[in-house]
């Protein structure tokens, strides 16, 4: 007898203990899930759900506010997702707000972010459609790394080539790398710019200086640039040399006319330039009038020491010495 009372005691106690743990793990469970607060259905549309399950989480600036109650795809890239918000909570977001989905740190479960909107507007209501956005999920950050990875590896051996080029002397980098007499040239020819600079850094110094020697006012420089009297007589000079060379050109235009008249027409002046018989004839008549005047020289000499024209040569001499003593 005492041994079924003491039995009854322990499975008292042990029911009475799995009860409590019952209605706790109940309570915490529901608690988890928003069963004993009141809640309203908020709706949002994404293209991709990255894993997203029914029970997840609902978060607004990092506190857990609702979960997730139905996922529902309603076309190829539209899928609604249905969330139960605490209506105490459900105040606080505003119509401008911003849902997206995320992981809950580095490989937990899928949640919603709610984000606070920027503007003061009405808090949201039961069954609005809150704005999305669609962060890069991990897949896609894993399909960019490949293909930077494989960017990143042909890189490499372009660079492995390019760098075995250059160490084997190819190329013009190649050359300037390897060749030391190169190397010594560029080094002379950077010393000598540096040299010139200094010189020209120089140059200038006494250029200043000199500058600064100069009296403007008194000066030929300070003429020009302060007498208007000056001004006047150097812009009328050049005045004259635009007339001149406006004049220069008109002249240059007709000498070029007339000599194309030259050289097309039917003038004396284009018979004479063109006919090359005339030429001839000319250059044959003056040698016919030198042989002749030759021959007349001769004829002459020959007069002169005939007996019947020697007086009259003489006679000549003497008018000649005559008129050179006078």
């Amino acid at each position: 007898m005492e041994k079924s009372t003491s039995q009854k005691i322990k499975l008292g106690v042990f029911v009475s203990l799995g009860s409590i743990l019952l209605i706790a793990a109940l309570y915490f469970i529901g608690n988890r899930q928003h069963l004993f607060t009141r809640n309203m259905a908020v709706f949002a549309e994404f293209e991709n759900v990255n894993g997203l399950q029914i029970g997840n989480n609902v978060r607004y600036s990092g506190i857990n506010v609702g979960t997730v109650s139905k996922i529902e795809m309603i076309g190829d890239s539209r899928i609604i997702v249905q969330m139960m918000v605490e209506e105490n909570t459900a105040r606080f977001i505003k119509r401008d707000a911003i849902a997206s989905i995320g992981s809950d740190g580095l490989v937990g479960s899928m949640v919603v972010n709610i984000l606070p909107g920027q503007e003061d507007l009405k808090a949201i209501s039961a069954g609005d459609t809150i704005k999305t956005y669609s962060r890069i999920g991990a897949d896609d950050m894993l399909s960019t790394l490949n293909v930077t990875n494989e960017n990143a590896a042909l890189l490499t051996s372009d660079l492995l080539k390019i760098t075995e080029k250059i160490l084997e002397a190819r190329g013009t980098l190649g050359v300037l790398v390897s060749d030391t007499t190169l190397a010594r040239d560029i080094q002379v020819t950077l010393a000598n710019l540096k040299e010139t600079s200094a010189q020209t850094s120089r140059a200038m110094r006494k250029i200043n200086t000199e500058l600064a020697r100069i009296n403007i006012q008194e000066s030929v420089a300070g003429t020009l640039l302060s007498d208007t009297l000056s001004g006047d007589r150097i812009e009328n000079v050049i005045r004259n040399l635009d007339s001149a060379s406006s004049q220069i050109i008109d002249i240059t235009a007709r000498v070029n006319s007339m000599i194309t008249e030259i050289k097309e027409g039917e003038g004396a002046l284009n018979y004479l330039s063109q006919n090359r018989e005339l030429v001839e004839n000319i250059d044959t008549t003056m040698l016919n009038i030198k042989q002749s005047s030759v021959k007349l020289n001769e004829n002459m000499e020959a007069l002169r020491h005939n007996w019947l024209f020697r007086g009259y040569f003489r006679k000549l001499e003497r008018q000649q010495r005559k008129n050179a003593g006078n």
